[in-house]
């Protein structure tokens, strides 16, 4: 199966936490990582103020694996956690690693905090633009669009690209 990975980090060296973990995923038995975005540096999206000048690096990962999405929700949580990140009731608080699953091939899941896709990824630039530099024409189910025509129809975060080769 085609799983869709969001990363970001707003703290510390956002850097060296985007490529860990991106190197951990790809570790990872049974996962075969087949593209990757370019890395972007991006404002923070429904922050307090006060955190607002904490960028994010976001990229988008592509990869193959036949785990199921609560093995992906497992693993990612654990993931991030050991990267140092803590969840508390502001979902948007600064994080050195915040991993979403975007999609799942054409699944559509809604069951045990599991939502595939993402119930936000066609709102949000940081993204929309990545994703449709590895998945232009896709079309995520629920969408009705093709991610290049959602990017198209996006205003609003500054989204830049940060690094081509990370």
């Amino acid at each position: 199966m085609e799983v869709g990975l969001s990363l970001g980090s707003n703290m510390g060296d956002r850097l060296a936490h985007m490529r860990t973990a991106r190197d951990e995923i790809k570790q990872w038995d049974g996962v075969r990582l087949i593209a990757q975005s370019r890395l972007y540096e991006t404002e923070p999206v429904d922050v307090t103020e006060d955190i607002r000048h904490l960028e994010f690096l976001n990229a988008v990962l592509i990869v193959e694996s036949d785990r199921s999405a609560g093995q992906w929700m497992e693993n990612l949580h654990l993931l991030e956690f050991r990267m140092g990140r803590v969840r508390g009731a502001d979902r948007n608080a600064p994080r050195p690693m915040d991993v979403d699953i975007l999609y799942i091939d054409d699944e559509c899941i809604d069951s045990g905090g599991i939502i595939v896709p993402h119930p936000r990824w066609a709102k949000r630039r940081f993204v929309v633009q990545p994703l449709s530099e590895v998945r232009p024409e896709m079309i995520l189910p629920g969408a009705g669009k093709c991610v290049r025509e959602i990017l198209a129809g996006l205003s609003g975060e500054k989204v830049s690209v940060y690094l081509d080769d990370w």
